[in-house]
């Protein structure tokens, strides 16, 4: 008789990639995408439990993402684990799936990650280039987080407003 191994439920979830170019330089966009986020972020896009506000990333190791929400209320749903201006960050994605629910989730050991890397180009532009993984270390929903992700709405069209964004500000 074979010998049958539980596999995790979310084993082997291929991460999302997704790049865009933007013209702008590399310090420029890696602005834009940080401490900008605001000025392209949806307001849609958050897990809090009032209408976010404002999206906040904070700059440096430890730093924070999260929405400020109408109620007064701040939502984590980022940690920056990797900080290396203006050409990468690493940041934790704090956000766990319950169903459809989308809920924060602080315990780092147990979300996917994303990575963002600025690479300049010879005609002054940028290759921004956006990985998230980790998704088999999800505890639940790690299978529906990363088909949710790799949607139209989700990292592609985030990249489309960043690109806009960062090319109307340059």
């Amino acid at each position: 008789m074979p010998i049958m191994m539980d596999l995790p439920a979310n084993a082997a979830l291929d991460p999302v990639h997704k790049s865009i170019r933007v013209r702008a330089n590399a310090a420029r966009a890696f602005k834009v995408f940080t401490e900008g986020m605001d000025s392209w972020w949806p307001k849609t896009h958050h897990i809090g439990k009032s209408p976010m506000t404002r999206a906040v990333m904070q700059a440096g190791l430890g730093g924070r993402c999260y929405g400020e929400q109408a109620d007064g209320t701040e939502c984590d749903w980022g940690r920056i684990i990797v900080w290396e201006p203006p050409t990468r960050f690493v940041m934790a994605w704090l956000i766990k799936l319950e169903g459809e629910a989308w809920l924060p989730e602080p315990d780092a050991s147990v979300c996917s990650e994303v990575e963002v890397v600025f690479t300049p180009q010879t005609d002054g532009s940028t290759l921004v280039e956006l990985e998230h993984r980790g998704f088999e270390r999800m505890t639940s929903g790690g299978a529906m987080m990363r088909a949710s992700v790799n949607l139209e709405g989700g990292w592609g069209g985030l990249m489309l407003l960043f690109q806009k964004e960062a090319e109307e500000t340059a």
